[in-house]
């Protein structure tokens, strides 16, 4: 994959850099902040960003802003936020708009390379990859909401399990259930959401996350 990386600490960035070249990945550009990031989008067209959240020359929120303007400009760019911190109201704008092609890890939360790659990768195929510490996060903004609030607690399980983009196979084998199981919970859940005439990937997604941005 063609990737660009958004990060202020030189040492990390150069890091990074090296071990996606490693994998095989063409790192088209490294830069240091926010507008920088934009600007080289503008320029390479990458397959995929990663991004920090805070950036120069405030250290807050740049990153996410400029992801965001990078999935308004340009939607087929996939974005993978990598940051210490959960920056909710970007993040819930960021995700709630179109989940497909979006990831959002804590750096000290990547226990192993190999989590990070197959984020990206997962990204970078269109897929989600949420940290369960960043959906645990921005579900407690969303508990006043009617929908959700109707969900039984496994439906609840199904659906953060679900964010952090697990298969049906995959959720199953982490609440000991059956898969057939997993497909009723989903299918239930669908329907208190009103996403059940809604088709592809993201709706597994916008299922937790279409109410963050209220």
């Amino acid at each position: 994959m063609r990737v660009i990386l958004a990060e202020d600490s030189t040492l990390l960035r150069e890091g990074l850099v090296r071990l996606l070249a490693e994998e095989g990945h063409d790192v088209v550009a490294a830069v240091g902040d926010g507008t920088a990031l934009v600007e080289a989008v503008a320029l390479h067209r990458p397959d995929v960003v990663t991004v920090d959240v805070r950036m120069p020359p405030t250290h807050t929120d740049e990153g996410l802003r400029a992801a965001l303007e990078i999935r308004r400009r340009w939607p087929q760019v996939r974005v993978l936020v990598l940051s210490q911190y959960v920056e909710k109201k970007y993040a819930a704008e960021l995700m709630s708009s179109d989940v497909e092609g979006v990831g959002y890890l804590l750096k000290d939360r990547v226990a192993q390379v190999g989590d990070f790659l197959d984020a990206l990768e997962r990204v970078g195929a269109g897929g989600a990859a949420f940290d369960p510490e960043v959906v645990r996060q921005l579900l407690a903004r969303t508990s006043h909401a009617d929908p959700l609030a109707r969900l039984t607690a496994r439906e609840r399980e199904v659906l953060e399990l679900m964010a952090q983009g697990l298969t049906n196979a995959s959720i199953a084998q982490a609440l000991h259930v059956s898969q057939s199981a997993v497909e009723k919970h989903v299918n239930a859940l669908f329907d208190k959401l009103s996403l059940s005439q809604t088709t592809g990937y993201s709706r597994r997604v916008l299922a937790v996350l279409r109410y963050l941005g209220s």
